[in-house]
């Protein structure tokens, strides 16, 4: 069967993430799903490390996230992990919802450079670096949208919004 699901996907966003390290010191790119799945990476990393090191990061963002209460007595959401090495530094950011940007550094790299073309480059891509929620076969959503409710259904045509003076008459 050669269906897409099955297929590698390509690195159509890679060339993207090649402009983060055009800040000198700066290594490699990966673009990820919040499930460690790889979805880009810059041309220095080849496919088989860019997947293992997106499944690593996956990992590493759960972990701090689940730190969050580590802040303080209210939990704050997560915004972006930072390890530092003997020899460099890895960023891992949000990049939309489901969807992270990870980037490694050597250790002389100016680190706000590195983080402000992440950040430049998540508002960039917007929409392309969400992960939208998985869905079944595009036949059956459009089947079900295209068959409207049965005579005598319980379903029925949306209704308008209530408003508040609706509600007073119904007092």
């Amino acid at each position: 069967m050669n269906s897409r699901l099955n297929s590698r996907p390509t690195n159509d966003l890679g060339w993207m993430l090649d402009d983060v390290l055009l800040v000198p010191g700066a290594r490699h790119a990966i673009l990820l799903s919040a499930d460690g799945l790889l979805r880009a990476h810059s041309a220095g990393i080849g496919r088989d490390e860019a997947d293992r090191q997106a499944a690593a990061l996956a990992g590493l963002q759960s972990i701090s996230r689940s730190t969050a209460g580590f802040c303080g007595p209210e939990p704050t959401p997560w915004r972006q992990t930072l390890i530092e090495f003997v020899g460099g530094y890895v960023f891992l950011v949000a990049a939309g919802p489901g969807a992270y940007l990870a980037v490694s550094a050597g250790e002389d790299v100016d680190m706000e450079a590195v983080s402000y073309r992440m950040q430049k480059l998540v508002d960039r891509l917007g929409k392309e670096l969400s992960a939208p929620p998985r869905q079944g076969p595009p036949q059956q959503a459009a089947a079900a949208r295209a068959v409207p409710p049965a005579s005598g259904s319980r379903e029925s045509a949306p209704q308008p919004p209530v408003s508040p003076s609706d509600l007073g008459a119904l007092r």
